[in-house]
């Protein structure tokens, strides 16, 4: 039986939470407050300020499925639109 692309991201985001991390829906494509960025491009955007030491968070471990796109660098999905069934 194979499943849909839904159920395998929420069989992860299960694991994880299993294990004791904190589910953190993903966050907009658009960043909201980071002029650095004019997509999210990785899934640790959203944990930038905590990286840089910025912000602090309630929970130590987290899990996500975070929505990207990739304008440049090594693999650009722009230059893929049309293209590809997946772009």
């Amino acid at each position: 039986m194979s499943k849909s692309t839904a159920e395998i991201r929420q069989a992860f985001l299960d694991f994880f939470h299993s294990k004791g991390h904190q589910v953190v829906a993903s966050s907009s494509l658009v960043p909201h407050n980071d002029p650095t960025l004019l997509f999210t491009n990785a899934g640790m955007n959203q944990f930038k300020d905590v990286f840089l030491g910025l912000d602090k968070r309630n929970y130590s471990r987290a899990t996500t499925a975070q929505r990207c796109v990739r304008a440049g660098g090594k693999h650009n999905d722009l230059e893929n639109v049309g293209y590809t069934a997946r772009h």
